[in-house]
Formats: C-alpha cells, sequence, structure tokens
C-alpha cells in the first residue's frame, strides 16, 4: 500500500496549473462519451447537526488507464475558528486487477484544486462562447481555499486576466486572501471591494465560493452578460437559476441535496433550465449558444471522476520520485492451502 501526505502531494501539483487543466478536461470528456461509471455521492450527516456532514464520492474513470477509487471528504465549518481548514479528504485508490486497495492518500488539495480547474475550465469555455475581449478582471465572493484555486487556475487558463476585486463578510479573511494571492497568481492584482455589490457588479466574471446552506443572493447586481462560476451551489434564488442561462457538470448529480438547482427543478418540475453539461461543450458536442445580455451560470457538483483523475496522477507521481510511504503488510499475504 502506498501512501501519500499531505505535504508530497502538494509539492507533486505545484506548478502543474496546465496538466491539471488538461486532467480535469480529460475527465469530463470521458465522463460525457459514457466512459464512466459515477454513483450518486453518499451524505452522512448527524443528528441534531445541521452544520457538519462527511461525502463518500466513489468512482470509476475510464479510458487508457482506468481507475476506481473514492474520496472520502469532511465538511466541518466550524473548523475556520479552530484555524484549521473547513475541509478534511482522503482518497483510496483500488487495483482494477483485483480490486484491493493499492494507495491511500490526503486528499484536500487534490479536492481543492480540481475544484479550482473545474470553474477555470467553464470560465474559458463560457467567456469564449460570449465572444468579445478576453476578460481582464473577475470577481471573488466567498475567500476561502476554493476560490483561492479558483483564482489559481482561472488565472492559468485566461492569460488576459489581470484584476480581481473580491470580499468576504470577514475582513480579516479578505485581507489574508489578497496576501496568499500573490503567490497564487502573482500577475493579477487583488484588491478587496467595500462590498458585495462591487465585487461581484464590476466584472464580468465571478466566483461564488462561499458557505451558505440556503439561497440568499439573486442575480440583479451582476452585469447583464455575467459568468458566474457557482462553486458553492446554493447561494443563488430558484428565481436567479431559472432566469439565467444554466451549465452544469452532471444534470442528474446537482440536482440533489438541495442545491439551488434542484430547489429550480422541485419548483418547475422539470430540468429543463439546464443548457448544457461541460463534457458536451469540451467535445463541442453541446449546441449550446450564449445569449446576448443574458447572464449564464456554472454550477459544478463535483464529480469523482476528477478526484480519480488528479489521485491517479499523484499517484504514478509519486512512485516515479520516490514519494510517500509504502506500508508492507497492509493486506493479507496469498491464501496457503492447507491439506
Amino acid at each position: 500500500m502506498l501512501i501519500v501526505g499531505h505535504d508530497d502531494v502538494r509539492t507533486l501539483l505545484d506548478g502543474r496549473e496546465k496538466e491539471v487543466l488538461e486532467l480535469v478536461a480529460d475527465a469530463y470528456r470521458l465522463h460525457d462519451e459514457g466512459r464512466t461509471s459515477l454513483p450518486h455521492s453518499v451524505f452522512l450527516r448527524f443528528p441534531g447537526d445541521d452544520r457538519n456532514r462527511v461525502i463518500g464520492l466513489p468512482a470509476f474513470l475510464g479510458g487508457d488507464d482506468t481507475v476506481a477509487g473514492m474520496k472520502w471528504i469532511a465538511s466541518f465549518p466550524g473548523n475556520v475558528t479552530r484555524g484549521i481548514d473547513r475541509a478534511s479528504a482522503s482518497i483510496v485508490l483500488n487495483s482494477m486487477a483485483d480490486g484491493r486497495p493499492e494507495a491511500f492518500m490526503e486528499a484536500s488539495v487534490i479536492s481543492a484544486r480540481r475544484t479550482g480547474a473545474s470553474a477555470a475550465l467553464a470560465a474559458g469555455l463560457l467567456t469564449e462562447a460570449a465572444g468579445g475581449e478576453a476578460p481582464q478582471g473577475m470577481g471573488l465572493l466567498g475567500l476561502g481555499p476554493i476560490n483561492l484555486e479558483v483564482l489559481r487556475f482561472c488565472a492559468a487558463r485566461l492569460p488576459s486576466l489581470r484584476e480581481a476585486l473580491v470580499y468576504d463578510l470577514d475582513p480579516g479573511r479578505a485581507e489574508e486572501f489578497r496576501a496568499r494571492a500573490k503567490s497564487v497568481a502573482p500577475g493579477v492584482e487583488v484588491s478587496v471591494a467595500d462590498d458585495v455589490s462591487q465585487a461581484v457588479g464590476t466584472y464580468g466574471l465571478v466566483s461564488l465560493a462561499t458557505t451558505a446552506g440556503t439561497p440568499h443572493m439573486d442575480l440583479s447586481a451582476f452585469r447583464a452578460d455575467a459568468t458566474v462560476l457557482h462553486v458553492s451551489l446554493r447561494d443563488l434564488t430558484v428565481e436567479a437559476v431559472l432566469g439565467a442561462q444554466n451549465v452544469v457538470d452532471d444534470t442528474d448529480h446537482v440536482c440533489r441535496e438541495r442545491t439551488s438547482l434542484h430547489l429550480a427543478e422541485e419548483a418547475t418540475g422539470k430540468r429543463e433550465f439546464v443548457g448544457a453539461e461541460i463534457g458536451a461543450l469540451l467535445r463541442g458536442t453541446s449546441g449550446f449558444r450564449r445569449e446576448p445580455g443574458r447572464r449564464t451560470v456554472f454550477s459544478p457538483f463535483g464529480l469523482g471522476v476528477l478526484d480519480l483523475a488528479l489521485a491517479r496522477w499523484v499517484r504514478d507521481r509519486a512512485a516515479e520520485e520516490g514519494l510517500g510511504v509504502r506500508v508492507e503488510g497492509f493486506l493479507p499475504g496469498p491464501v496457503v492451502a492447507t491439506a
């Protein structure tokens, strides 16, 4: 069993934004081609506790180098006040030869970076589909690790990006984010917005990554042609969703667990408000066209195949570079026949 800890995972992924973007894009294409297996995520919640949860994401990713496994990710928002990250995660990979677990790794970096890369891919596709000039700036609302990765990968995917306007309810988090952004996206000048409206209304590209559990925001403060990366899934009202063009990663997955899109489906009894899935956009088979003067929202549920794509890459690089710890005797040995 190969065990890869947090520091080694980060070392392997740092500076690999282009590779991560391509890994995520390839996983989306394979998913759209029907070459994945992706059961619904399992949500473990606790009696009398509405905030904390643990989610299991089992998946199989096909293609030339198949991989199966599961991410187990906990979200405990109160961790932030304790000085530790809200989310913690691990991934187990299983052998496709005999099904035995063959690698176990800390996955918070993998999870955050596949999320940032997913949002950046959508930002590139949807801003290009809108025509006009490439985006020079973006707004970010909610300044935790996820939006830091969104900024990292948007800067890699959109070379035109030069400015970012950020906002968080906690001014200290906003200043900390601005300081950290210098190393994540050194070519982007980050400023702290005075209020929410300024953060979401100044630029045509906006990322929402808050910890909101219920919808609280419409799109009236956003530009009429805005591209909105609705990464947190529960910020937008039903009316905002129905008034926008909507792109998702997987319609069946995202219309669950009281997301804004799930609530929109409950309100209308249908899913016709979803215009396209990102895998089809990447493959050029969606037929999706942006309507001038109408906002477009990308709402990614977060697919386990993306985690597997990055985890497989980390596993292979760790083995090549001698990183991680190989534990002998973790699994039982061969069965010995007895007379």
